[in-house]
């Protein structure tokens, strides 16, 4: 575990638990969620404050996709999910590249050799970059195609914030996808009212686990009320952001994706997946300012 620290900000990383972000103060507040104690235990990113979404984010249908005339099929990885979801980032053991007192560079070399192509079957390499301020957080995000073909690819990221009393949401969406009972979308439609995040929202007046589209970049999160106000901004890669609002939990997410859920199934639509050639990079970062 590396620790990063600036001013009265501390972020604690984890490389062996899928490059996860395990926990970020700033003086006595919690800026993300803390890490649940059975994922520190058990070693699950799953717990922690946020973690890497790569080669992909979010779901894809039972773990199945065509891809240049072949069908794959990718082991399950979320407990019962039947689906598999958000890649294999966050269940790897990243490498230190570099590390110093308020930065630091993991990367991620995914062979697809042997059990490896359950996971995801094309090799590439991935990089995180995390930069702490005393104000703030910038997590740069890259995956690299090492195969000798052209491969799908998405980014993302998945922080966790703190469900306080009073916390509220703002951004800016012009549509958004409901789901089906499989939890994956079923119809795109302009953002309802009660979904509205323009005006700063309570968190928990509307449960949501939706994909938004034509999103601008940037959101507010007020962590009232406590003073921790982070307002998240967001590289052209991510103009897709899921909202994780879970009914009964002390969390939220707050996610800037590359493209929509399931994408890799939906080829010919604009889902925002790239298709990268053999070394070939595709990159942005994903920039969190605390007041």
């Amino acid at each position: 575990m590396l620790t990063l620290q600036a001013g009265e900000g501390s972020l604690a990383l984890a490389p062996e638990m899928g490059g996860s972000i395990v926990g970020w103060t700033l003086g006595p507040y919690h800026v993300l969620r803390p890490p649940l104690v059975d994922a520190l235990v058990q070693g699950s990113a799953r717990g922690m404050a946020a973690f890497p979404l790569v080669p992909y984010s979010n779901r894809i249908d039972h773990g199945r996709f065509s891809f240049a005339g072949r069908t794959y099929q990718l082991a399950r990885n979320f407990g019962d999910e039947p689906h598999s979801i958000h890649g294999v980032g966050w269940t790897s053991v990243w490498d230190v590249a570099e590390v110093s007192a308020r930065a630091a560079r993991l990367t991620l070399a995914h062979d697809a050799r042997g059990a490896a192509a359950l996971g995801w079957p094309f090799p590439f390499e991935a990089e995180l970059r995390f930069a702490l301020e005393p104000d703030g957080l910038t997590v740069g995000l890259a995956m690299t195609n090492r195969h000798d073909q052209p491969v799908p690819a998405g980014l993302g990221l998945h922080p966790f914030f703190p469900r306080t009393q009073e916390a509220t949401l703002r951004f800016a969406a012009s549509g958004v996808w409901r789901n089906g009972t499989d939890h994956l979308p079923s119809e795109h439609v302009v953002v309802p009212a009660e979904w509205d995040h323009r005006a700063p929202r309570r968190v928990g007046s509307a449960t949501l686990d939706n994909l938004f589209t034509g999103w601008d970049g940037a959101a507010e999160i007020a962590l009232a009320p406590t003073p921790v106000t982070v307002r998240l901004s967001a590289s052209a890669l991510f103009r897709r952001f899921v909202v994780f609002v879970p009914e009964g939990k002390p969390f939220f997410a707050t996610e800037p994706v590359s493209h929509r859920t399931d994408a890799i199934n939906h080829t010919g639509e604009d889902t925002g997946l790239r298709v990268l050639e053999p070394g070939a990079v595709l990159a942005g970062e994903i920039r969190f300012q605390v007041g």
